[in-house]
């Protein structure tokens, strides 16, 4: 079979979803090289500023890992602004989206928050509100978004900063990318948490 026999979704056979099911886990288990991919193509993205999104990204799992982050942090530093590509407007979601099944809540939420608590240090400067985060001051993750946002984000920017390359961060995202989606024992270490 190259290709299922149904044009609707509710016509196809159990031959048709497990011939879909064994392409979809092969397809799932690409995921690492498109996101490195995506990661590359981040050197090519939004100008203006004093680096590439791609090295601000470097930069951002650099100093997680220096500030002695766990891999997930890392490695949501890492990725934490690969929506910019396709959605500008709401890049935090987008990245959330792709880390959820990999990471524990926490690091999906500091993911999916991030671009409203970077709104502190410009949204004055657009006319805007900074203090939209302010709605989250009583949430449990709250302190660990902002210690994101401080150390890890806001502040990697810098030319001069030197940074580790993609090279030295491709096992912990092959890792982190590598597990069973929605793995219980990354729940288990929610429960904890």
């Amino acid at each position: 079979m190259e290709t299922v026999a149904f044009t609707q979704m509710k016509d196809g056979t159990a031959q048709d979803y497990q011939f879909l099911h064994v392409l979809e886990t092969d397809y799932i288990r690409g995921l690492p090289e498109r996101l490195l991919a995506a990661l590359e193509r981040l050197g090519d993205s939004i100008q203006g500023y004093q680096v590439s999104r791609l090295e601000h990204s470097l930069q951002s799992a650099t100093r997680a890992e220096a500030d002695g982050a766990d891999i997930e942090t890392i490695v949501a530093a890492l990725v934490h602004d690969l929506g910019d590509e396709l959605a500008p407007e709401n890049h935090s979601q987008l990245a959330a989206a792709i880390v959820r099944p990999y990471v524990r809540a926490e690091v999906t939420w500091i993911v999916e928050m991030h671009g409203l608590f970077q709104m502190k240090y410009y949204a004055h400067h657009y006319g805007r509100d900074p203090n939209g985060y302010l709605a989250f001051k009583d949430h449990p993750w709250y302190d660990a978004c902002w210690r994101f946002c401080e150390r890890y984000d806001q502040a990697a920017f810098d030319p001069s900063y030197v940074s580790r390359p993609l090279a030295y961060f491709e096992p912990m995202l092959r890792q982190v990318f590598g597990r069973q989606p929605f793995d219980p024992a990354v729940l288990r270490e929610l429960a904890r948490g």
